[in-house]
């Protein structure tokens, strides 16, 4: 990426498409917290039960890890503009039959575990097209104001939430969130331009396939796992102020922290130049220490301190997520862009999940103080880990990947550009001539090297499903993203049977 002379938010938002996507992400994130808050009240006031409400809180969630593996896809297979479209509809449609007064609490779960998974394609496709819309140098910006806008449509969507259902119903609340997707819908098929399927590329481009298979993936799935353990001191802040002998506003003052350095960051990231060759050691040096800062909380407890290093880890780690994803559409080619995007925010959004979960267990053992510590070093080590499986991978990667051919002599290039005619015959041994294949035969003769014959648009006709589906990521890439959302999923049906059995074995009154 080089850069254009102006940088920062404002440069970003001169572009019309950018806007449009921006707006259409923003209205998104807020519905579906208005959404969360009227389901979660809907649910309580009609069961009465803390388990049930749990479980239609994490049917907001738990579905996006399954839409995120299956459904990711479908942005590189269609149009990515239609993608974001319809993706608005559906969602628009499912979210005013969860409005429908008096639905049974079952249909109820279906719609909302389908309103989750299909916020997975229009996340990949919206992540794949920002590359698109903004010019180069200012893809670092685009992302840093799009971290900030989420966050802000979260606190907000939350805090109006609840005045939304007490003036318009849970019901209103809900037809709310079905506006917002269809005002996003509109946006983006008003403003963003139709562009081609970039699965139509691959035909030509054998750095689809290379990339397939790239080692330097598995560092970068590391990279984005590792976000969970940057994320537990928000999930225990209740206990860690507890722990310092802090009152509720102290509980504040921590869980805002880590959004204010989020915050901070995107703003830092906006404001640093653009690399013209984002590099891992770009990648991993705030990666490995966003966590140092959770480390020093063992000497620096107090509250202040405490909010003040939660920032700095929360601004690093930001920084080094937007670089991460510069790195990404770096690497992966346009005709896989969405895919990897998609699967990558799927595994950002469950490791969240399973570091948190799992650190409320262990912090009702062992003093909160030092498991927010100890995941600060978990993460630093994790970062320092990635960063030498990228290292290691990359002389591999140099002899691999074909669209990168080792430079040849002036001579040997004019013959492989110019040859057209037939190759000099030479007599065979029995005396008989024996005409040597042209260069235009050699991609259908068989037993001829396959780097050049037709298999590359054999690949770009396969049916959809076996060309984004999970088993092309490497394996250990691949392996490793199941494990973590398995572990997701079972960590959040444990939570909702414990929540479940605990009621039940409740004495009533």
């Amino acid at each position: 990426m080089t850069e254009t002379g102006h940088r920062g938010f404002a440069a970003a938002l001169r572009g019309r498409e950018f806007r449009a996507l921006w707006l259409a992400e923003a209205l998104s994130v807020f519905g579906d917290q208005v959404a969360r808050v009227a389901l979660a009240l809907l649910v309580y006031a009609r069961t009465d039960s803390a388990a049930l409400t749990a479980l239609t809180y994490a049917l907001t969630f738990v579905p996006a890890i399954l839409g995120g593996f299956l459904l990711s896809g479908l942005a590189d297979r269609y149009p990515r503009r239609t993608v974001i479209v319809v993706t608005d509809v559906v969602r628009a449609v499912l979210a005013a039959a969860m409005a429908v007064p008096g639905m049974p609490l079952g249909i109820l779960w279906a719609l909302t575990g389908c309103l989750t998974m299909a916020a997975a394609p229009f996340k990949a496709a919206q992540l794949a097209l920002l590359p698109d819309v903004l010019p180069n140098g200012l893809y670092q910006a685009g992302l840093g104001l799009r971290q900030i806008s989420t966050q802000t449509a979260q606190v907000v969507g939350f805090g109006l939430g609840g005045l939304l259902v007490t003036s318009l119903s849970t019901s209103g609340a809900l037809l709310v969130n079905a506006a917002t997707f269809l005002v996003s819908a509109v946006v983006v098929a008003a403003v963003v331009q139709a562009r081609p399927v970039s699965r139509a590329e691959t035909k030509s481009t054998p750095r689809a396939a290379a990339a397939g298979s790239d080692p330097r993936m598995v560092a970068i799935y590391m990279l984005a796992a590792m976000i969970g353990f940057l994320v537990v001191p928000e999930g225990l802040a209740a206990p860690y102020a507890n722990a310092v002998g802090l009152t509720s506003v102290g509980v504040g003052i921590l869980m805002a922290a880590d959004p204010v350095g989020s915050v901070l960051g995107g703003w830092l990231a906006s404001r640093l130049r653009p690399d013209t060759a984002l590099t891992a050691k770009l990648v991993v040096v705030p990666a490995a220490a966003s966590g140092l800062p959770l480390i020093a909380c063992l000497v620096l407890p107090g509250a202040w301190w405490a909010a003040g290093l939660w920032a700095v880890s929360g601004a690093l780690s930001t920084i080094y997520l937007i670089r991460l994803q510069a790195v990404v559409v770096e690497l992966v080619p346009d005709a896989r862009r969405g895919t990897t995007m998609g699967r990558l925010s799927t595994c950002l959004y469950s490791s969240q999940g399973i570091a948190i979960l799992g650190a409320g267990v262990v912090a009702e053992r062992i003093d909160p103080v030092f498991v927010v510590a100890a995941s600060g070093a978990v993460a630093s080590l994790s970062a320092v880990a990635a960063g030498f499986v990228w290292w290691a991978a990359r002389p591999r990667q140099a002899r691999t990947v074909e669209d990168e051919p080792a430079p040849v002599d002036s001579a040997r290039s004019e013959i492989l550009v110019t040859h057209s005619d037939p190759l000099p015959e030479r007599p065979a041994a029995g005396g008989a001539e024996v005409r040597q294949p042209e260069l235009e035969d050699l991609g259908s003769s068989p037993g001829n090297g396959s780097e050049i014959s037709m298999p590359n648009e054999e690949v770009a006709e396969r049916s959809g499903w076996s060309r984004w589906a999970i088993w092309l990521l490497p394996r250990p890439a691949a392996v490793f993203l199941l494990v973590i959302d398995a572990i997701a999923v079972a960590a959040i049906v444990f939570d909702v049977r414990a929540r479940w059995h605990g009621e039940m074995s409740c004495p009533a009154g």
